[in-house]
């Protein structure tokens, strides 16, 4: 298989590799000219491309063939109380991004350990993630939000929130294939608040159990991914 890079301002029939990967496609790839290589651009573009010129610092490529992959007809949307240890959510944004996730928020709840975040690592390990396992759509990584705030601003017909609270609750997997969006909160390790759980019923979010484990935080935001899939075989 060619090697893969992100292109996400590819226009027209050239493109020139930034110049850390055109260092790593001569140096450590040690592409030559007229070897092939595959640029995706993160919007459902597959490209083929030839290597014009093997240079380190302006590696420039020719295309030669495109592909574009429609997006799925329904979307994925997971938001997520971050954990204190961030490896853990660059586990999840990997492993989501594998999957198939269209979007991923990040909620600032009463319970939160995490109260700040930086995106640019976790927008890193989704490029790598995309290239890696061939999806063609990069998902969108929103900055930390207060959880009252995001709440307001979701259609409560295709939102669900995933609680560990008394009260009845249905599963995800037979209400999220209902619309042509799914978007599911996850809370923090220490679940939601009784009062942001109030909150969310009160907007029209209708509550969801994603099975009867006790999950953590990465690991149920990423069963919600798996699940709102499964739910549309």
């Amino acid at each position: 298989m060619p090697h893969t890079f992100y292109a996400p301002d590819l226009a027209g029939l050239a493109y020139t590799l930034p110049e850390d990967e055109s260092k790593h496609a001569v140096r450590v790839l040690r592409l030559r000219e007229g070897d092939a290589v595959e640029l995706l651009n993160g919007r459902g573009g597959i490209f083929r491309a030839a290597v014009a010129e093997a240079e380190a610092k302006r590696c420039q490529l020719r295309i030669v063939g495109e592909q574009q992959v429609p997006r799925r007809p329904y979307f994925v949307h997971v938001a997520v109380a971050p954990t204190k240890n961030l490896d853990r959510m660059e586990w999840l944004v990997e492993k989501a991004t594998e999957i198939g996730i269209d979007r991923l928020s990040f909620l600032r709840c009463a319970r939160s350990e995490r109260r700040d975040l930086k995106l640019e690592r976790l927008e890193r390990i989704a490029v790598s993630a995309l290239k890696q396992s061939g999806q063609a759509w990069l998902p969108q990584l929103d900055e930390l939000t207060d959880f009252a705030a995001f709440a307001r601003t979701v259609q409560p017909a295709t939102t669900f929130i995933a609680h560990l609270e008394a009260g009845e609750r249905t599963a995800l997997s037979q209400v999220a294939a209902a619309g042509p969006a799914c978007c599911v909160l996850i809370g923090p390790e220490g679940d939601f608040t009784p009062a942001e759980i109030e909150l969310a019923l009160g907007q029209g979010i209708r509550p969801v159990t994603l099975g009867a484990s006790r999950l953590r935080t990465e690991t149920a935001a990423l069963a919600a991914v798996f699940t709102a899939h499964i739910a549309r075989e």
